[in-house]
């Protein structure tokens, strides 16, 4: 089948705006792009870093559930490429059967996924260091946003995307996903691994991510036993921060043809 549709999922610690570049770059080519935002993320990133408390107070299910109302409401099924918690969400939507083929760009783990680098155990720790941050948001100061985000790029470009996309994260998901795998019964990320009627699925990793390095994405493709087609792939020498990373445009082109390819 051909989508004519691509919808872009943002992570933690940003908004849709970091997917600015990649949604010019795919409506140029005649797509039509939707980057949703959470719900109450909607305004600019100057303002929630003023007001964070719709941080705080967003839920993992209102989150798929918005999500999953833009999606359904378009006409064809779209290709979904999602980022860091939005390579979660990504996930979550394909198996409850929507999207014709989905992109996770270094996804955060779904329920199961027990990886846990050191890396990223240091990339998390300003967040999980204090049970008493776990009803608040949390953000990152510029040195450690430069090692969970974009510790390959040069310190000038760093501060500069810092400040144009940073906003805090909510502790209480991030706290929810640390506790899935211990919680008995099926948590906010749980999928079914086995489900044949999933859309095909693409993990991307960048090679030097610190806050979800490749083995986590590696490791949440090898849970999947369907039968339809799970793929990764690595690309060396990328941050977290890949979508704003210099090369961006190579992988925007490779992983739509990949999306394209095997969408149905």
């Amino acid at each position: 089948m051909t989508a004519d549709t691509i919808v872009l999922i943002h992570g933690f610690w940003v908004t849709p705006r970091s997917w600015e570049h990649w949604k010019t770059h795919y409506e140029q080519q005649g797509y039509r792009v939707l980057a949703p935002a959470y719900p109450g993320f909607e305004v600019e990133v100057e303002a929630l870093n003023a007001d964070p408390s719709p941080i705080a107070r967003v839920t993992v299910p209102e989150i798929v559930s918005h999500l999953e109302s833009v999606v359904r409401a378009l006409p064809t099924p779209p290709v979904l490429i999602g980022h860091s918690a939005g390579g979660v969400f990504t996930q979550i939507l394909l198996d409850r059967g929507l999207g014709a083929a989905g992109v996770a760009l270094n996804s955060a783990p779904t329920e199961g996924v027990k990886v846990a680098p050191l890396s990223q155990l240091k990339s998390t720790f300003p967040v999980l260091r204090n049970p008493a941050n776990r009803h608040k948001a949390i953000g990152f100061t510029h040195q450690q946003w430069h090692y969970a985000f974009t510790n390959t790029f040069s310190e000038p470009e760093s501060r500069a995307l810092y400040e144009r996309y940073h906003i805090p994260a909510s502790a209480s998901i991030l706290w929810g996903s640390l506790l899935a795998n211990v919680r008995p019964g099926h948590q906010d990320t749980w999928v079914d691994y086995t489900n044949d009627r999933r859309a095909p699925l693409l993990f991307v990793s960048g090679g030097e991510d610190h806050l979800m390095p490749p083995s986590v994405q590696r490791a949440n493709a090898q849970h999947y036993t369907s039968d339809t087609v799970t793929r990764h792939k690595v690309y060396p020498g990328y941050a977290h921060l890949l979508p704003a990373q210099q090369g961006w445009q190579q992988i925007a082109d490779e992983v739509l043809t990949w999306a394209l390819a095997h969408a149905r």
